[in-house]
């Protein structure tokens, strides 16, 4: 009696699917982008910084040989006191690395003095080949 019921009987052979279901694999790709999308800015905002430190101490300069370069906020140089243009400061830098090249160079910017300008004067520094640079501070008043 096996066809008179109406095939109820009948047994269908299980066929494997050649089909992948990617419903899953596409939920974990978009949480992984979502998660990647919010930590990626966090990650280029933040920043840790650990200022390093040195045990080695600095050999003494002699004063003599220590220039000082002021920058005011109307962007003044001067060299020692006295007012000077860009090209006569490096000029004379190059001049008195030539004649003592364990030469000193303290600069003294203004306040208000935009950064840029003191990275153009520390620009020269380099060009002249003076190595030995400080910037004078002030010490905060509470």
């Amino acid at each position: 009696m096996v066809g008179g019921l109406g095939g109820l009987g009948r047994r269908k052979r299980l066929q494997p699917t050649a089909d992948i279901n990617v419903t899953s694999l596409v939920d974990v790709a978009f949480v992984l982008l979502i998660i990647f999308m919010i930590t990626t800015p966090l990650l280029e905002n933040s920043m840790n910084l650990v200022i390093p430190s040195s045990g080695a101490t600095n050999p003494p300069i002699n004063a003599l040989q220590v220039q000082t370069v002021s920058i005011d906020r109307a962007e003044t140089i001067r060299l020692n006191s006295h007012e000077v243009d860009s090209e006569t400061l490096t000029r004379q830098l190059a001049q008195l690395k030539q004649a003592n090249p364990d030469v000193a160079v303290v600069i003294r910017p203004d306040r208000e003095l935009p950064v840029q300008k003191l990275i153009m004067l520390m620009d020269t520094l380099r060009r002249a080949q003076i190595t030995k640079v400080g910037i004078a501070t002030r010490a905060e008043t509470k």
